[in-house]
Parts: structure tokens; sequence; C-alpha cells
């Protein structure tokens, strides 16, 4: 089993709030540098135990540039990438009638090409260090597809095929690449949602509630661990049994 430094270089995209923001302050409380990749809204600040340290960079995903820029950064700050969360994602819902190439385009080259550009980047430097974790944040929809949502549907499925062929690639040098998919979390963009669609999505959970974003980043946090070393290719559900059998 490869060792791990008590402070690790941890990068998570897509960092400024949600789900990525609650990772990445996961890792900062446990004392590894973190950096976070944003588009706009820079993040607040987050609170840093021990030998951690907490650095922003601002980066959109889809701009192979900027990732080059971003990874630099990160390098010169915390030195090279040994935990990857590909967390950065959108959304452009519409039924397929109505979606256009560009809906279409725009949510699969921010959520699986620039997924796959932040893990070429990752990937490099870790084949150096013989060590490394690439996580990639799915969704249960990329499992189950979901009505009005084939583009993000086929972007986060995608994910699957990318980091399990990753797992194959890179294991021989001890980095391991899993995913976790996410059912219905609490977060900024489902408080907006009315009574009505929450109770209706919620009736669907077996646990009956969604999912904190805490939950979520303590199996990205597991996965990044030790005891997780022999995971790899996996895909672990967050979802409260919504996707069971997918």
């Amino acid at each position: 089993m490869a060792e791990y430094s008590a402070a690790r270089s941890v990068l998570v995209t897509g960092g400024n709030r949600g789900i990525g923001l609650a990772i990445a302050r996961a890792f900062a409380e446990q004392g590894d540098k973190v950096a976070v990749t944003y588009r706009s809204g820079e993040p607040p600040a987050v609170p840093v135990k021990g030998e951690g340290s907490f650095l922003a960079v601002r980066c959109d995903i889809t701009v192979p540039e900027d990732v080059e820029r971003a990874f630099q950064e990160v390098a010169q700050a915390h030195g090279p990438v040994e935990v990857l969360v590909a967390n950065a994602g959108i959304t452009r819902d519409t039924l397929v009638l109505r979606m256009s190439d560009e809906d279409f385009d725009a949510v699969v080259d921010t959520n699986l090409k620039g997924s796959f550009r932040v893990a070429r980047l990752a990937a490099k430097g870790m084949l150096r260090m013989r060590r490394g974790r690439i996580i990639f944040i799915s969704s249960v929809v990329g499992l189950s597809g979901s009505a009005g949502q084939v583009n993000y549907a086929a972007s986060k499925a995608g994910l699957v095929g990318m980091a399990r062929s990753l797992a194959r690639e890179l294991g021989s040098r001890s980095i391991t690449a899993n995913v976790v998919a996410p059912g219905f979390v609490d977060t900024e963009m489902t408080a907006v949602l009315t009574e009505e669609r929450r109770a209706q999505i919620v009736s669907q959970v077996p646990l009956g509630r969604y999912a904190s974003v805490d939950e979520v980043a303590g199996v990205v946090k597991f996965l990044a661990s030790p005891d997780a070393a022999y995971i790899n290719g996996a895909v672990i559900p967050v979802d409260g049994g919504l996707g069971m059998g997918h």
C-alpha cells in the first residue's frame, strides 16, 4: 500500500460552493493543502487546521490554457497534485427535441471533457510520484437516466468509463480512479425548488430525505484515505437508495 504524506496536495474543481466546497473543507480540516478551481464567485474562507492550507484558483476547465495555468499555480504553492477531485459541472436541462447542439456540447465539454483535461494533467504528476487518487463526481442520473437531462446524464455516465479506463491504465503505479455518484443533495441549487417538487423528489428516495453535502464529502475523503487504497474503478452511490439496481 502506497504511503501518503500527512499534508497532501489536493485539488477540487468547482470548489466554490455546494458539494465541491464541502469536499474542499473536509480535506482542509484534516490538514491537507487544498486548492479549488472556480470560474466565477470566489469561494468563502475555509477553516484550516494543523499544517493545511487553502488556495482558490480562477479556472475555466473548458479552456486548456486555464487548466495548464491552474496546475502550475497549485504545484508552485502546494506541490504536485496527489489527490484530484473532478467536481466542476453544469446543467442545461430541456427535453431532447428542444435541446440544441450548443446545449449538449456545453454540458459535455464541461462535465466530461473538463474532467478529462484535469485528470490528464494530474496523472502526469502522479505517475512521476508513483501514487495518487483521482475521484470523479458523477450523479445517480448518469446511471439511471433522467427525462430532460440527456446531455447531463451522458456526461455523468461517461465519467464511469473514464474512471475505469484510468483505473486499468494507472493502477500499476499505485494510482486509483473512482467515482462518487450522489443523488439529491441539499444545496443552493435544490433550495430554490418548490416545496411540492421537493416532496416529490424525497418520495422517490428510500431514506426519505436529501443528502447533506458533508455526507458526500465524507465518502470522497474516505476514497482518498489509506483505508481505500485497494478500491479502484468503483462507483460509490451516495443517493439514499434512489439508484438501487443501476
